[in-house]
């Protein structure tokens, strides 16, 4: 019998992961990952209400279940960049470098401690497995569910962590998911989807960021929809602002500027000068980007024979994919979109896509 460990959040998805293996014959060992660093300071962590869910869960089903705490590795790995990203004025994405850096990282670690021989999840993704060019190579595809499709998150995975990985929901809606559920009467087949970030849940932001990022008086300048340009002479200053590193290209909230026929959105930021540039409307054309420089690129698929071809990417979870083409110019990746992106900023993780299948991901640059 082949034994598997399923990473328990003590949600809905996770526990029919971990009752859809055992029905097939695995023997299952639940274990949940404790981060609480934050609790005492929002009381927003909700770790002790899911432990004792995921628990309940794994007694209904009569598999074992341990706590690991991963404080001290997500404060070190997760929190840190966190801060660091947005002090240098990018827009990171926790959640994608937590499944390569934390939860996948730390069941693959298990797998020896606990002489398994897979781990699983409850993301709804797909794996495949492929024999090309005399290799054998794994695949993440997007789940059926397109509403709840999570590849974008699980674009930096490592073909070794793919190999040992089992995701069982690829294949089910989340309609279907919850109707298992209630079947088997599992505690939480109703409970609400967790949101926010990986680990520490639903937060207010601007809070979590002023733990670390000093407040700093800086300019608001608006730039007019036929400027080029965003330089401090382009435009006019027209109110102050707490900190550029506090904003995201594209936001439209904390400017506090009213009197304008159009809302106000935050075009550019110049960090080192702590300056936010603003433009009018929606369809200020600096709210729009159609290339973009990729860093930091991690290949899923390891045949690498992308450029010049057309792929779909995402900026964003649950962003619908857009037509784009993959170019390779003096060492140097970019993405080309057919369409110009709303609100791109640096930092974010792009995932590009052929046939529901992630190629590869990168870190759009400035």
């Amino acid at each position: 019998m082949k034994r598997v460990i399923v990473g328990m959040s003590g949600g809905v998805d996770s526990s029919v992961a971990a009752l859809l293996l055992k029905k097939q014959g695995y023997e299952v060992i639940g274990i949940y990952l404790k981060y609480s660093n934050l609790s005492n300071i929002y009381n927003q962590c909700t770790w002790r209400e899911d432990s004792i869910d995921a628990m309940l869960v794994s007694q209904t089903l009569k598999i074992p279940f341990y706590i690991i705490d991963i404080s001290k590795i997500y404060k070190k790995k997760i929190i840190k960049y966190i801060y660091k990203e947005y002090r240098k004025g990018f827009t990171p994405n926790p959640d994608i470098l937590c499944n390569s850096k934390i939860k996948f990282k730390i069941f693959l670690e298990k797998l020896i401690d606990l002489k398994s021989d897979f781990l699983a999840t409850g993301h709804y993704v797909i794996k495949k497995e492929i024999f090309e060019n005399g290799k054998i190579y794994y695949q993440i595809k997007s789940g059926i569910d397109q509403n709840k499709d999570q590849s974008y998150f699980l674009c930096k995975l490592n073909q070794n962590q793919i190999k040992k990985s089992l995701f069982p929901l690829g294949n089910f809606t989340k309609k279907e998911v919850r109707q298992i559920a209630s079947k088997y009467h599992l505690i939480n087949a109703k409970k609400k989807d967790s949101q926010g970030i990986c680990f520490i849940g639903k937060i207010k932001f601007f809070n979590f960021l002023k733990l670390k990022l000093k407040k700093k008086e800086g300019s608001i300048i608006e730039i007019n929809q036929n400027s080029e340009n965003y330089k401090k002479e382009d435009g006019k200053i027209i109110g102050k602002h707490i900190g550029a590193h506090f904003f995201t290209k594209g936001q439209r909230k904390g400017l506090k500027i009213g009197g304008y026929k159009f809302p106000l959105f935050v075009i550019e930021k110049d960090i080192k000068n702590n300056i936010l540039y603003v433009g009018m409307g929606k369809n200020h054309p600096g709210l729009y980007t159609k290339v973009v420089l990729i860093k930091n690129i991690h290949w899923i698929n390891p045949n690498h024979d992308f450029f010049k071809k057309e792929v779909k990417c995402r900026i964003r979870y649950r962003q619908k994919l857009q037509k784009a083409t993959l170019y390779k110019k003096k060492n140097k990746i970019y993405v080309e979109f057919e369409i110009p992106q709303l609100a791109v900023n640096a930092g974010q993780f792009i995932v590009w896509y052929i046939n529901n299948e992630v190629i590869g991901s990168g870190i759009i640059g400035i």
